[in-house]
């Protein structure tokens, strides 16, 4: 399985937009545009497509976290 394919389950399993990624996004401090997430969402066959790499996937899972459960807390 590709970081795409998980990246489009845990869309369609959260019932994310493009714009609630982005903010997921955000909250680690990585910028992505809507063009950029299209491209990684589209089929690998499509002339736009962009396999999503391993830092994005990473950042949004890191950025989920934040989302789901709140900021760290500091010591």
């Amino acid at each position: 399985m590709s970081n795409n394919d998980i990246m489009k389950k845990l869309r369609v399993a959260l019932k994310f937009t493009d714009d609630d990624i982005i903010e997921v996004l955000a909250l680690v401090d990585f910028r992505v545009t809507k063009t950029e997430l299209g491209a990684i969402f589209r089929k690998e066959d499509h002339p736009n497509f962009k396999p999503c790499g391993d830092q994005l996937l990473r950042n949004f899972l890191n950025g989920l976290i934040i989302y789901k459960r709140g900021p760290r807390p500091r010591r």
